[in-house]
């Protein structure tokens, strides 16, 4: 499935010119290509990489102060920087997001949303401590039990997932990687 047309690549990153989509040779995809510089221009998903930070029983959650889903509740997460591995952009959302001090710990889940051209990947992570000092892009982060979970007003399906397998791991008292396909 294909990104809506709105979404594609429209002018050359390169040059400028409007490109146009086909498939190249030695290729079997449709691609973006230059007819004024010849390159061809490959669309790939995007990462988004976060946490989620643990404290004794409780889970940190982000009330989100951005769109999309802006008044609902997250784990913090955001896309990766170039330059950054995947655990150094997990570490540095949960800075950023929630202001919180963290060891992390093993990557926890990867779900692809192939509808948005996304992968999340979520680290188990450990907080030092319970001082939080949220950044622009929260409202408002806090430590919630399983029982104080806002299931009806969590941002995306992505998070649901990771949650619910992070509570039912730990009731089995063993954590595994879960991987998903969100449609």
């Amino acid at each position: 499935m294909l990104l809506s047309e709105r979404s594609r690549i429209q002018h050359c990153p390169a040059c400028g010119s409007h490109v146009q989509y086909r498939i190249p040779p030695d290729d079997n995809r449709e691609r973006a290509v230059c007819p004024a510089c010849s390159r061809i221009h490959y669309e790939n998903p995007l990462n988004v990489v976060g946490t989620l930070p643990v404290w004794n029983d409780q889970v940190l959650l982000c009330l989100r102060n951005i769109e999309p889903r802006r008044g609902f509740w997250t784990l913090p997460a955001g896309f990766m920087e170039l330059g950054e591995t995947t655990s150094q952009g997990a570490l540095r959302e949960t800075q950023e997001e929630a202001g919180a001090h963290i060891e992390l710990g093993q990557l926890f889940s990867v779900m692809n949303v192939r509808q948005v051209g996304q992968v999340h990947l979520y680290y188990l992570a450990k907080l030092t401590d319970t001082h939080l000092d949220p950044g622009p892009e929260t409202i408002e982060a806090r430590l919630f039990s399983e029982a104080e979970i806002p299931w009806d007003q969590i941002a995306f399906r992505t998070v649901r997932e990771t949650l619910k397998r992070y509570f039912e791991d730990r009731k089995r008292g063993q954590f595994g990687l879960h991987t998903a396909d969100i449609e």
